[in-house]
């Protein structure tokens, strides 16, 4: 009779299961029919389903649901090779595996550090479809969450219908991505450009390596405050300008925009309080400068540091008195504009050194955003490369998507990016370029960006990105006497997390643990 009643138990439990999970081409909805059913079974809290992206060397977290519902996610943790390699060989071990400490499973810990759990119970139900590793269910609870034989049998039932659910939907998703592509070919030149100012700005790497960044702009964004963003070249201080306008109760405004150090100083004045006719030789009319046509809006100073003197003093004028006149004009003509500004240098430096006015900078440091580089957000790699793929491919038209060569992501996670953002997008077009419809190889151009070069005469050799890294590593573990994580450890003193820092030395092929001789 136990039999018959563990038989009937399994049978409801995979038909419940299984048709629960294709109730909704929304996996989120779907994912959370799921959960109500489960949590009368299994004492959890939390489901989650992801997928494993080989090309990407990722985890991508699809959906979560959990007593207030359930969402679709798109969120892409990167993952080391020694972690991948126990990722791709999961169809020879269990499918359902029970952690009951998170620090016993490296990947799951990463997982629940982002969702900040604590001292949680884990269930993961491997997905195999075709003898290859799809993906995962992680059920998760806080409460007392123990090993069952039973919620093994359970769990082990639904691999095949959850693995191929879940890989449904990721051609799902790359279907939408090619229909958007080829919808928004349809649009004209100057509708894009006025979308643009008026969509949402798409921020990559905002729930992680950019999260503070993003923190604080919903702080500041819905107010008038000047904003100075700061950070080397290439890591999307326009991106950012633009979404804090988007975000803003100015948004149905003008966005106007203008590099400072791109604009001679003859013509910065003219170019942001405009002139009037006969002012000077050639103002043939009259013209409008860019504050005031930002007026109700929002103007962006990309590279303030190189306004000359003369316009720091009118720029002054403008954000304390909210009013200048034209070049050669004597009317007074009042604006209400919002000033955000960027730089990649150091203003306080310039300030003490007499080449920019203290005054000024307090003005537009009124609240400071600070951008990281690409080299301390490696995280951010595998979605940007996504992201710039997809661009590509709707710019340059291309027959199909672009795939990744296998292993060819950790080329772009071992290089230091001097470039930042804009490097990589660059390195993600040349890779399609040279590829000719092959899977994406990005070793040949990393490689020959970091092949010494020979100066001079004397033959001097300028050491490669990667030995200087190393190097510092190197002198970073001494000062810690080999420590990595910790208080005083490597890792603090480089500012970098503990487990990407090992994944760099690994790289590096610089011993630590007990592999280091100290």
């Amino acid at each position: 009779m136990f039999q018959y009643d563990l038989m009937s138990d399994k049978f409801n439990f995979f038909k419940e299961m299984t048709t629960r999970i294709c109730s909704s081409m929304n996996l989120g909805k779907a994912l959370y029919s799921c959960f109500l059913y489960i949590k009368e079974i299994i004492p959890v809290d939390t489901v989650m389903l992801v997928s494993y992206d080989e090309q990407l060397s990722a985890i991508n977290i699809e959906a979560i649901a959990y007593e207030n519902g359930g969402i679709e996610k798109d969120e892409k943790i990167f993952i080391p090779q020694p972690l991948r390699e126990n990722i791709e060989e999961a169809a020879k071990y269990s499918r359902v595996r029970y952690i009951e400490r998170l620090k016993d499973d490296p990947i799951i810990n990463e997982i629940s550090k982002f969702f900040g759990w604590e001292d949680a119970k884990i269930y993961v139900v491997r997905f195999i479809l075709e003898e290859k590793y799809t993906g995962a269910l992680i059920l998760k609870s806080e409460r007392n969450l123990i090993y069952n034989n039973r919620y093994i049998e359970f769990l082990n039932l639904i691999n095949e219908p959850f693995a191929i659910v879940l890989s449904n939907h990721r051609r799902y998703k790359e279907l939408l991505t090619i229909k958007n592509a080829l919808y928004e070919e349809k649009i004209s030149l100057q509708n894009e450009l006025y979308q643009k100012q008026r969509a949402n700005v798409e921020v990559i790497g905002a729930d992680f390596g950019l999260k503070k960044v993003m923190e604080n702009v919903y702080k500041v964004a819905p107010l008038s405050s000047p904003v100075l963003i700061y950070g080397e070249t290439g890591t999307g201080k326009e991106v950012i300008s633009q979404l804090i306008h988007s975000l803003s109760q100015r948004s149905d405004g003008p966005f106007i925009k203008l590099n400072c150090g791109a604009i001679p100083d003859t013509l910065i004045d003219s170019e942001l309080f405009g002139h009037e006719k006969g002012s000077f030789t050639g103002a043939i009319s009259q013209k409008k400068g860019r504050f005031e046509r930002a007026d109700k809006g929002t103007i962006f100073l990309d590279e303030v540091s190189e306004l000359p003197a003369s316009a720091q003093v009118r720029l002054l004028r403008v954000l304390q008195e909210k009013e200048f006149e034209r070049v050669g004009g004597t009317h007074t003509i009042k604006v209400d504009v919002r000033v955000i500004s960027a730089t990649n240098r150091n203003l306080e430096e310039l300030v003490k050194k007499g080449f920019f006015r203290e005054d000024l900078f307090f003005r537009l440091n009124v609240f400071p955003i600070y951008i990281p580089p690409l080299r301390e957000r490696l995280e951010d790699i595998p979605a940007l490369v996504q992201h710039f793929i997809q661009k590509k491919f709707r710019e340059m038209a291309l027959p199909q998507i672009p795939v990744i060569k296998k292993g060819s992501i950790d080329v772009l996670m071992s290089y230091n990016w001097p470039g930042n953002v804009r490097e990589l997008e660059n390195v993600v077009e040349r890779a399609i370029i040279l590829s000719k419809g092959s899977p994406l190889d990005f070793e040949p151009i990393i490689a020959k960006g970091e092949k010494k070069e020979i100066f001079g005469n004397g033959k001097m050799t300028f050491p490669s990105l990667l030995d200087t890294e190393r190097e510092h590593i190197i002198k970073a573990l001494e000062i810690s006497k080999g420590k990595v994580e910790g208080k005083g450890g490597a890792a603090e003193l480089l500012n970098i997390n503990p487990g990407t820092l090992r994944h760099r030395m690994r790289k590096l092929k610089i011993p630590f643990g007990r592999k280091r001789t100290l």
